[in-house]
């Protein structure tokens, strides 16, 4: 069946960077096509619906919703809507995985780029998934109200991406818009006047194709998101890519190694606006969610019983680069405030982790407390730990490592491609740590404005901990960007940590009088009043090696006058250990331990007397 009979239909995914506006342009979209009634109170990134999207800022996860246009064809004719359904996709190199797996559900593709910043490393790796898939794409180049916009210069750069990436010449044919998402606002060419997203609108139904499907054909769909519902249990979502599905209908589910599963359809729902609609039945082209199916995992293809289709290719993301360890929670203060701190508990929970992001890879180890969890970075990892302890899980995390692969004879580590847009007069501080991180510098642009933006690329594992010290450097002026660009060589052994840490050597209670004198050792990460342990880091150390110290000593009172005795204590306020500083900074010989109230760095060997020195190799 030609595509025409899907004609009402379109299926665009909104890849960008992150914070370059995709969710906000998003927003815009809902908002112009009357999915809100009028007066509804809608939040900001009304897509970004989970707690840790909005507190961040970021996209973690992929959504689904659809918008509906007037069919320019078909003017005046009752119903004659054009339906289009957005996928709105993560823009941190961390969450690529749920890039990949959703781009599939989509015929084409809204690239955004900010008009200042231009592409950048994750622009890079989507736009390069979307051409491999034969997309369609329609450059949106957003934020031209910025001051110091360079629109003409970022079209450039993204043709120059397009060609860098090998696109066809119909793909490198790309449409272009300018917009500014926040206002809703897009137009065809600078000197127009914009007024709303029509164009938009109108270029996604000129340049898109419908999907390709046959209604009349067997049932044909890839799952590639599942979700929970409360009422109906497990939802697996995807695009019918042939026949119809529609409630209480029997299908095959052919999961991994080509076992066929019989299961019966209890809902079929699509998603209409913001919400997930109950609509009976639905055919080729459209995207939908089907409860009825407990044990459906990303990558199965749902068929008919009766004349089952051949299965899709499960779906593969890019291996991750990074791992950590998970270990039950052995601390003295283990158990205070946590609900799940057994090991089976952890075991269950990263196992259920696993099944739903794809980009990360959970494997025991031989000792049954002990789990190691690979992922693609620090953030991935941070927000795992996040999200687990707000449900209630209590554990402790090792040293982030980087994943270390073996071909013929060779050990080859991962490499970061990382782009730094800072002012120019830190550019000396930035090459020179990067240096020593055995970074090379591989490109090196002057952006005017007085800033200067360079390329390098760098072993992944000489990138942990630099995020933060690059802040500092930069007094918070810089921009780091990174994306994994292949494997090399290892490079040999590289310093961890410079400082060492300030360990207590006792437990109780922090005192104003002890953390007094210790504060020219170093920067604290407690307070007075802050109960500690034995062999828990209180702070780090201006110099390579550890300090153990007395962090509880209180003063001795006496019945002699002292000069200075009723002096205040003034302290500098302590660093706060959140959980990307405490993956930064833990070493080799140290855990974070991360609990539902409290994120605390120790020891491994709490024990001074057994504890070995530190080794900063």
């Amino acid at each position: 069946m030609s595509s025409s009979a899907l004609s009402h239909l379109r299926n665009v995914c909104i890849i960008a960077h992150v914070d370059h506006g995709k969710t906000t342009l998003v927003d815009s979209m809902l908002k112009q096509t009357g999915v809100f009634r009028s007066g509804q109170e809608v939040a900001d990134r009304v897509l970004d619906s989970n707690d840790l999207e909005r507190e961040r800022g970021i996209t973690i996860l992929a959504k689904q919703c659809s918008v509906r246009f007037p069919d320019p064809g078909a003017p005046g004719r009752p119903g004659g809507e054009i339906k289009i359904n957005i996928v709105d996709t993560p823009g941190h190199a961390d969450f690529g995985g749920e890039v990949e797996r959703t781009l599939s559900m989509a015929d084409g593709a809204i690239l955004l780029v900010d008009a200042a910043e231009g592409p950048l490393p994750q622009t890079r790796f989507v736009l390069g998934k979307a051409l491999s898939l034969g997309m369609t794409i329609i450059v949106v180049i957003n934020k031209i109200d910025r001051p110091d916009a360079r629109p003409d210069e970022v079209l450039n750069e993204v043709f120059d991406l397009f060609v860098d990436l090998e696109a066809s010449d119909e793909q490198a044919d790309f449409p272009v818009l300018y917009a500014i998402g926040k206002q809703g606002m897009a137009k065809r060419s600078l000197e127009e006047e914009g007024k709303d997203l029509m164009p938009l609108f109108e270029t996604i139904i000129e340049r898109v194709r419908p999907p390709k499907g046959d209604p009349s054909a067997p049932l044909r769909m890839l799952v590639h998101d599942t979700q929970h519902d409360d009422y109906v249990g497990r939802l697996a979502i995807g695009k019918v890519v042939d026949g119809s599905i529609g409630d209480n209908m029997p299908v095959a589910r052919i999961a991994e190694h080509d076992k066929q599963v019989r299961a019966k359809i209890t809902k079929v729902y699509n998603f209409e606006g913001m919400v997930r609609t109950p609509c009976g039945s639905v055919s080729a082209g459209d995207i939908v969610a089907l409860a009825g199916m407990d044990e459906v995992q990303i990558g199965d293809t749902i068929t008919d019983p009766e004349k089952p289709a051949a299965a899709f290719p499960r779906i593969r993301v890019e291996e991750p680069t990074l791992k950590v360890t998970f270990l039950v929670n052995t601390s003295p203060f283990a158990g205070k405030s946590g609900k799940w701190v057994t090991s089976r508990h952890l075991r269950e929970r990263l196992e259920k982790e696993a099944r739903k992001n794809l980009a990360m890879r959970f494997e025991p180890t031989d000792q049954p407390d002990v789990f190691t969890v690979l992922g693609r970075g620090e953030l991935m990892i941070a927000v795992l730990l996040e999200t687990m302890r707000r449900e209630g899980y209590e554990m402790a995390v090792g040293m982030p490592e980087v994943v270390v692969k073996e071909e013929a004879g060779q050990k080859l580590e991962p490499v970061e491609r990382v782009v730094v847009d800072v002012p120019e007069n830190f550019v000396g501080v930035v090459t020179t740590n990067l240096g020593q991180r055995r970074g090379q510098m591989v490109k090196m642009t002057n952006l005017g404005f007085g800033r200067a933006r360079i390329e390098f690329r760098v072993p992944s594992r000489g990138l942990i901990g630099f995020r933060s010290q690059f802040l500092t450097e930069t007094r918070g002026t810089g921009l780091l960007n990174t994306l994994f660009d292949g494997w090399e060589p290892y490079a040999g052994p590289m310093l961890r940590r410079p400082s060492g840490a300030m360990v207590s050597d006792r437990t109780g209670e922090c005192t104003a009088y002890a953390l007094d004198h210790l504060q020219p050792r170093g920067v604290l990460f407690v307070k007075p009043g802050d109960e500690v342990y034995e062999g828990m880091v209180c702070g780090e150390h201006n110099r390579e090696n550890d300090l153990d110290v007395n962090v509880v000593r209180e003063k001795k009172l006496s019945n002699v006058r002292s000069k200075n005795k009723d002096d205040n204590v003034v302290l500098s306020p302590p660093r706060v250990i959140t959980l990307e500083l405490g993956l930064e900074f833990v070493d080799r010989d140290e855990l974070m331990e991360v609990t539902p109230d409290a994120i605390r760095l120790r020891k491994k060997v709490l024990e001074i007397a057994r504890r070995p020195r530190r080794d900063a190799e």
